[in-house]
């Protein structure tokens, strides 16, 4: 369920998770982006633009700039939601453990979304200590990213918590319509990274068009795209101008023939998977 969907701040839309917490629509994401003053700044200029979801993950190694720019945003904890991500490799890492690592780098006493970053190993083989570090407290939900439906549903099959979320590859060349459906069959909510393609789509002629018809911004209209197909998106950027440009998605809307024409672009053949090559 989306909620404040016509609101237009950037922290005013908020999803509600099949566990019943609540997760901000629009996300700044890090990936990338070195740990220092670069996320640090980042972060911040997110939070004052009205952010209040920030995606980091332990592989990307600034989990710490990340809690540093939260702190000092003056923002209360209770309102901003943090997610990190346990690196499965090596196979013998614990999530338990390293979620607790986690929570010392970010300066935090609970994660507010606990994923799988991908299933190396196997779908399940994390999912038992995920459950775990939920239950003691260490995370308020936990879920996969970069897992395909057959994935998923191999993890609801064997767990006794389902995941929240599958944060996934999404945007309309990436339109994973066979796993948005299953997801959406589970009560899964799908998160969008790289709505933008990693900024190779905000040239694409039909996504340029749409931005003039509309007189908004190319990367809005993508952004705005996701939102529409109820997704949850992260964003990335480490310009001030254009994380403020990326919050303005929420006071307009996309037509349906808009919407059909950016469907349309889909290169994926409305795959159910969640990545077209494995990099594990």
């Amino acid at each position: 369920m989306l909620v404040g969907m016509n609101t237009a701040a950037a922290g005013g839309s908020v999803r509600l998770l099949a566990d019943g917490n609540q997760v901000p629509v629009l996300g700044i994401g890090v990936w990338q982006v070195p740990d220092g003053r670069e996320c640090v700044n980042a972060v911040r200029w997110a939070l004052e633009a009205g952010y209040r979801h920030i995606d980091t993950a332990q592989a990307y190694g600034n989990e710490e700039s990340v809690g540093r720019a939260f702190r000092d945003s003056g923002v209360p904890r209770d309102q901003v939601f943090i997610t990190t991500k346990y690196l499965p490799r090596p196979r013998w890492n614990d999530p338990v453990a390293q979620a607790e690592t986690s929570l010392r780098r970010l300066g935090v006493e609970q994660i507010d979304l606990y994923l799988v970053h991908w299933p190396e190993g196997g779908a399940t083989r994390a999912w038992a200590s995920l459950e775990r570090a939920r239950e003691q407290g260490l995370a308020r939900s936990i879920g996969v990213s970069n897992f395909s439906a057959a994935e998923l549903e191999a993890v609801i099959a064997v767990g006794t918590i389902p995941p929240a979320v599958d944060q996934v590859e999404f945007n309309p060349q990436h339109y994973r319509r066979g796993l948005l459906d299953a997801c959406g069959r589970h009560n899964v909510a799908v998160e969008a990274y790289s709505p933008l393609g990693t900024g190779r789509y905000v040239a694409d002629p039909t996504v340029a068009k749409i931005a003039r018809q509309t007189g908004r911004t190319p990367a809005q209209v993508l952004l705005r795209w996701c939102v529409q197909h109820g997704l949850i998106v992260i964003t990335k950027s480490t310009h001030q101008a254009r994380i403020d440009e990326n919050a303005q998605i929420f006071d307009f809307a996309l037509s349906a023939e808009d919407m059909a024409q950016l469907d349309a672009l889909d290169q994926t053949g409305g795959t159910d998977r969640a990545l077209e090559s494995k990099w594990w």
